[in-house]
This record gives C-alpha cells, sequence and structure tokens, in this order.
C-alpha cells in the first residue's frame, strides 16, 4: 500500500481520535471546570482546525464523535463508560426506578401482543385494558403479524409522560376491535424483585439492582415480612450486578450498630470518605445469610463485604465478580453523560474486591464468569488462589482475602440434578416459557377461578403438562429424548407450573413456588434454623462443622 492509501486509510481514525479526545478533555464542551490548558490540548485543536481548512471532504463531527468516544473512554478501565443521547434516558430509568408508559406486562405469542399484567392504579388500569387483551395496532400502526420483539413494542408503548397512545385490542377471542386511549404516566420498575416467609419466622428478600427506589422497597419488605413474624432474613444478591453505592449503605444501615464502618472509597483526586452506620437500622439484632453468586457485582459486593468483615452473618454460595471500581456521573448539555471511574471501594477490613485487569484485554475481564464456569468453579470449591492474594483479618479474626470479589463463608455448588442436553434445548429456545403461557391463556378461565397460588398448584400437578410440552417441542422440531425427559421431570414441572402460577397470582407466587427446589435458599434456611447464623457462631467460625 502507497504512503498516500495508507493515509487516507487511517486519516478518518485519526479524525476521530483527534475530535473525540478533543470533546472529552474539554475542547468542544467546557461542562467540566478546571481543566487546564496543556500541549496536548493545544495540539488537538491545531489537528481540528487543519481538518476543518485542509481535508478533501466534509466531514460529519457529531457522528465521528458518537461513534469515537465509546471506545476512547472504554480504553481507561472496564467500567468507564460514555452514554449516548439516545440510550441515556434508558439508563436513567434503571437507577430511577420507573418510566413513563401503559403500566401493562406482556408477552409476544405469535407475533402478537398478548396482555399478561395490569400496574394496579396504573395508566391501563384506569383505561380499561384487561389481561389477556390482544393489541394488535398502536395508535395507526398495525402491530400484529408483523415479527415484532419486546425492543420495537417498548418503543411504541412507552413514551413521554402525559402523552396518548390509541391501542386496538382484540378479547374475549371476537373479531370486533376495540379502540382504547391510554395516557401514559409514571411506572414502577421493582429492584426488590419478591419477598416471603421461606420457613418459620424466617424472611425471604431477593433484590435485584440497587436503584434510588430500592431502599424504600427493601424497607416495605422487611416490614411486611416482620408483621408475618420473620425474627431471620435471608436476602438474595445472586445475579444482582450493583448499582447505587447511597442505596446499598442505607440498606445495610438496617443491620448495622451506630459507628460500625460500612464502606470506604479513595482514587487519586477522590479524598478518602468513610460511611458508618448511624444507629437506626430496624434489624441490628436479627440474623442475616446473604446469598451471593459469580454475576454478583458492585454494589452486592458492599453489602456482603461489610457483613462478612463485622462477622454480622454468613455469606454463602459462589465467589462473586470483583468490581470494586467507583464511578462518578457528568451530563454533556445534548443529554449524553460519562460514567468515569474516580476511586476504588474498599470494605471494613480494608480490602480492594476488585479483580485484576489488563488494558486493551476487557472482552477477557467480562468472559471472566463464563471461564470459571468452564474450569469447574461453580461446582468445586473455587479455584482461585487465595494463598497469592492479600490476607486480611475479619471483627473476630477470621482471614479473608483482597482481590476476586468477595468468597462465601460456605461454599455451595451448581445445582445441577436435572440438567442435560434435552432441558437446555428447551429452555434455550423459550420452549417451556412459551408453553406455560400458551395453556395459561387456553385455559385462563378455568385456571383464573382459584382462590390461592396453592389450589392452583395442586390441581397443575395433576395435569399432563409435561407430555403436552414434549409434544409442543416434537412439533417445533426438537424430537422427544425419554431418558433425558425423565431425568428433567422435576424441573420441567417446576418451571412449568411456577411461570403458569406467575400468570394468575404475580412474582411472589412464582418465585416461592420456583425456589422451593432452590440448593443455596435452603442450605441458608437450615442454617439459620440450627442456630448457625448467629453473630458469635461465625466469629467463632462454628459454622464449619455444620452437619450437611
Amino acid at each position: 500500500m502507497n504512503p498516500e492509501k495508507k493515509f487516507k486509510v487511517w486519516l478518518p481514525f485519526l479524525i476521530s481520535l483527534g475530535i473525540a479526545l478533543g470533546i472529552f478533555i474539554g475542547v468542544k464542551y467546557s461542562n467540566f471546570p478546571g481543566f487546564a490548558r496543556s500541549r496536548g490540548v493545544e495540539k488537538l485543536e491545531g489537528i481540528l482546525n487543519y481538518i476543518n481548512k485542509s481535508y478533501v471532504d466534509n466531514v460529519d463531527e457529531n457522528r465521528i464523535i458518537e461513534d469515537a468516544l465509546p471506545h476512547i473512554v472504554q480504553e481507561l478501565d472496564p467500567h468507564s463508560v460514555y452514554i449516548p443521547a439516545s440510550e441515556m434516558k434508558r439508563v436513567s430509568e434503571d437507577l430511577e426506578g420507573h418510566f413513563s408508559g401503559i403500566g401493562v406486562s406482556f408477552y409476544i405469542l405469535k407475533d402478537t401482543i398478548v396482555v399478561t399484567g395490569i400496574i394496579p392504579g396504573g395508566p391501563s388500569q384506569a383505561a380499561g385494558i384487561r389481561q389477556w387483551d390482544r393489541i394488535v395496532k398502536v395508535n395507526d400502526t398495525l402491530v400484529a403479524g408483523q415479527k415484532i420483539d419486546n425492543n420495537f413494542v417498548l418503543t411504541k408503548l412507552r413514551g413521554e409522560k402525559g402523552s396518548q397512545v390509541r391501542l386496538g385490542i382484540l378479547r374475549d377471542g371476537k373479531q370486533n376491535l376495540h379502540e382504547i386511549t391510554v395516557t401514559r404516566g409514571e411506572v414502577p420498575v421493582n429492584s426488590v424483585q419478591t419477598s416471603f416467609i421461606a420457613a418459620e419466622a424466617i424472611g425471604y428478600i431477593k433484590v435485584g439492582t440497587f436503584g434510588l427506589n430500592t431502599f424504600n422497597e427493601f424497607i416495605t419488605a422487611i416490614s411486611k415480612l416482620k408483621n408475618q413474624g420473620a425474627e431471620s432474613f435471608v436476602i438474595d444478591l445472586r445475579g444482582n450486578s450493583g448499582g447505587s453505592m447511597e442505596t446499598v449503605v442505607f440498606m445495610v444501615n438496617e443491620f448495622f450498630h451506630k459507628g460500625e464502618l460500612i464502606v470506604y472509597a479513595e482514587g487519586k483526586n477522590f479524598p478518602r470518605q468513610d460511611r458508618y452506620a448511624d444507629g437506626s437500622g430496624t434489624c441490628k439484632e436479627d440474623r442475616i445469610v446473604l446469598l451471593i453468586d459469580e454475576l454478583s457485582a458492585s454494589a452486592s459486593e458492599i453489602f456482603a463485604g461489610a457483613v462478612q468483615d463485622h462477622d454480622r452473618g454468613l455469606i454463602i454460595g459462589r465467589r462473586s465478580f470483583g468490581k470494586g471500581l467507583v464511578q462518578n456521573q457528568r451530563q454533556f448539555r445534548d443529554g449524553s453523560a460519562i460514567r468515569l471511574t474516580v476511586a476504588r471501594y474498599y470494605t471494613p477490613s480494608g480490602r480492594s474486591i476488585q479483580r485484576k485487569y489488563e488494558k486493551g484485554k476487557y472482552n477477557e475481564y467480562e468472559m471472566d464468569a463464563y471461564n470459571r464456569y468452564f474450569q469447574g468453579d461453580y461446582l468445586l470449591e473455587d479455584s482461585a488462589a487465595a494463598p497469592k492474594l492479600e490476607q486480611f483479618k475479619t471483627e473476630a479474626g477470621r482471614t479473608v482475602y483482597s482481590g476476586e470479589g468477595i468468597a462465601p463463608d460456605i461454599f455451595v455448588p451448581r445445582d445441577t440434578t436435572g440438567i442435560n442436553s434435552y432441558y437446555n434445548s428447551l429452555n434455550n429456545k423459550g420452549l417451556i416459557g412459551e408453553y406455560a403461557f400458551l395453556y395459561s391463556d387456553l385455559y385462563k378461565n378455568k385456571l383464573s377461578a382459584f382462590k390461592t397460588p396453592r389450589q392452583l398448584i395442586a390441581y397443575l400437578y395433576r395435569q399432563p403438562l409435561l407430555a403436552n410440552l414434549v409434544s409442543y417441542a416434537d412439533n417445533k422440531g426438537i424430537r422427544p429424548r425419554p431418558y433425558y425427559i425423565e431425568e428433567s421431570r422435576k424441573l420441567f414441572e417446576r418451571d412449568l407450573i411456577s411461570y403458569i402460577v406467575r400468570n394468575f397470582f404475580g412474582e411472589d407466587a412464582f418465585y416461592e413456588h420456583f425456589l422451593q427446589t432452590d440448593n443455596l435458599l435452603a442450605k441458608a434456611v437450615r442454617l439459620i434454623e440450627e442456630d448457625y447464623a448467629q453473630p458469635q457462631a461465625v466469629a467463632e467460625e462454628k459454622y464449619k462443622t455444620f452437619p450437611e
């Protein structure tokens, strides 16, 4: 390749790099005060001026900037990120715990939007939308039979608060179209996914993320469970990738005594900030067990690290993800934003739980959970070499380690009972949930007549659900495998019945049945019942003799 052609190939990249870096440090935007002008800034300005005056073609600077900025920011570390204005609203909704929409849950069945649930007191309930309604038109757009997906539906049904959307509805199998206008409003996104009494005096709370409303939801769940007699709590943080540090500090505060350190953060330009319990918590004497796994990260690890370092309760499950970096967000005038890593957080004993990462190898970093799966970390004691890690001591003198996430006090392997290639095939193709919804829709009048989840579950266990699912899957191209079907029978029945129950009694009923076979929850309950989750038991390492 001759020098002139090589220059033309690289020139767009150089333009992107120059402009984006200029934007990043303040050349184009002046949101960030206090940046001193440097030779680098001057050089970038010179490059921009040269491009504007001399480049052979017109350059769409905005497009180049938007394309280049994410790549430049993500080169800093695995968690710094540039968020385009087009994505900022969705990201903010996830954190804020609400969005503007019509207030329904739905399932796409044969390219038709079927309403599966109505938010109580929400816009759709007020407008007269019912469960099992088919949405076939949105405003003047036909949406039925158009090979739609969830993202398409969300873009059509969500919108500015106070705006209206006209829905064409088919109801009760009849062909006459109802037109209903819904005025969009705020719809809550629950981050506390469920809470129920798991055993006598033991409450279970599953926290999906740490958003701005999570603390209020958490306190509401605790209050409900205490009113039902709960004196101990299992807090499920499995799969929880984190969220707001402020929120998790408030939640941990519920279990700690005044003056106990919860977490601290520190960085090069971020003076150390310590967060202590203020003594106002409502569960300071209650026993707690935390469930974690390889996808528990960030704020989840702050929770687990604080409980572990103070010997406040037990952490059981599998080693957590290992994200110990703190991001601050700054927003640009166009609505985009940057979330920049500004500090590391440390558990009360002084541990940083951040996993190692290499610059430019962030794909490997993100794939760590999968790599651990293939090397057997979820079936046997974790293969991470603890002796190579820096040691710290808990309040009672137990040894814990820095880096590589939070190692649980008690390792509980991934439960693979009944999982085989046939079960995975149906599960991965979504056929279990699809058939459960078809069954719910077909027999909705009969199934909705049951007064309690227990009555419905008892009825469903008497029905040939598995045989029907196998036949349904066969019609979809997955041939029956009798041995594997029988091996997975309990999993199939659990899944099918849980999904059906959800359609009629909601999330709590779904989780309460689905988790009946969960080995981690069962172990947590036993620990509490046998008095092995008391703080003094943790301090004495009594749990090491816990009977299996």
